[in-house]
C-alpha cells in the first residue's frame, strides 16, 4: 500500500487572510528571480502533484507564466476551466477528498501540494492533510479570504519548526494530530 501525504504551503496576511475579497494578491511579496524563494522549491522537489481548487486554478493563470513548472496539476471542479497555458496540461476531478488522495496514489501521486481556501478547508475537515507550512506576511489587510474559516471542529496541530527572515516574514510548520473525536 502507498503511503500519501497532503501538505499545504501558503501565505497568509498577519491578519489570516489569503486573498482580497475579490481575490487580488498585490499585497503578497514576488520574490525576486534568483532571490529568496522561502522554501517553495524545495518544497515543489517533494510533492508528486498539486490538488487545487476552481478559484485557485483562474488566479494563477493570471500571474502572467505558469507558477508549477511541469508539476501535474488536478483542479477540483465539475465545470469545464479556462485552457491552460500552451504546453501546460491540467486534469479535473469531483468528489471527496478521500476518493481524490486514493485515485492520485494509485496513479503515482502519493504526495500532494492542496491549495486554496475551500480545498484546504474541505481536506482539513476529511482529516486528509498531514502537515501545514505556513508563511505569515507582515501587513494587515482588514478583510479578505480566510485561510481557515469554519471548520466544524476543531484541529490540533504539533509545532515542527518555525523559521523567520529579515524582512519580516514568518513561516510556521506544522503536522495535524490525529483525529481524537471523529
Amino acid at each position: 500500500m502507498t503511503t500519501t501525504q497532503a501538505s499545504v504551503f501558503i501565505a497568509t496576511s498577519l491578519d489570516g487572510f489569503i486573498a482580497r475579497e475579490n481575490g487580488d494578491l498585490d499585497w503578497l511579496p514576488v520574490p525576486e528571480a534568483g532571490g529568496e524563494d522561502y522554501g517553495y522549491v524545495a518544497f515543489m522537489k517533494s510533492v508528486d502533484a498539486l490538488v487545487m481548487g476552481r478559484n485557485t486554478y483562474e488566479k494563477a493563470l493570471s500571474f502572467g507564466g505558469w507558477p508549477y513548472a511541469k508539476k501535474r496539476v488536478v483542479v477540483l471542479t465539475s465545470r469545464p476551466l479556462s485552457p491552460p497555458p500552451a504546453g501546460v496540461k491540467v486534469e479535473t476531478m469531483a468528489g471527496e477528498p478521500a476518493s481524490i488522495i486514493e485515485q492520485l496514489a494509485s496513479s503515482g501521486a502519493p504526495r500532494l501540494y492542496v491549495d486554496g481556501g475551500d480545498t484546504i478547508r474541505r481536506f482539513l475537515n476529511a482529516g486528509a492533510i498531514q502537515r501545514l507550512i505556513v508563511t505569515v506576511i507582515p501587513v494587515l489587510i482588514g478583510r479578505g479570504i480566510p485561510l481557515f474559516g469554519h471548520l466544524g471542529r476543531d484541529i490540533h496541530l504539533t509545532h515542527v519548526a518555525t523559521r523567520s527572515w529579515p524582512n519580516g516574514l514568518v513561516q510556521s510548520e506544522y503536522l495535524v494530530a490525529p483525529n481524537k473525536n471523529p
